[in-house]
């Protein structure tokens, strides 16, 4: 991985809580949050501001099920 945010106190006790609610580690949860909420933005306007454009084959906003 590249680049890794740090969490704020609170975001990192919210991923706690969830991980434990959903019985998966974090670092899974963190996964299922970002998948999650991937599906209910509109994939047009991340393409459009978009500033890699060379994973589009592999993204999962391509509209081709990436990722």
């Amino acid at each position: 991985m590249a680049y890794t945010p740090e969490l704020s106190r609170k975001d990192s006790s919210t991923l706690r809580r969830l991980a434990w609610g959903l019985n998966r580690p974090m670092t899974k949860t963190i996964q299922i949050v970002i998948e999650e909420y991937s599906k209910s933005v509109e994939q047009e306007q991340i393409c459009k501001s978009c500033r890699d454009r060379t994973k589009c084959n592999e993204c999962m906003f391509n509209g081709k099920g990436g990722g």
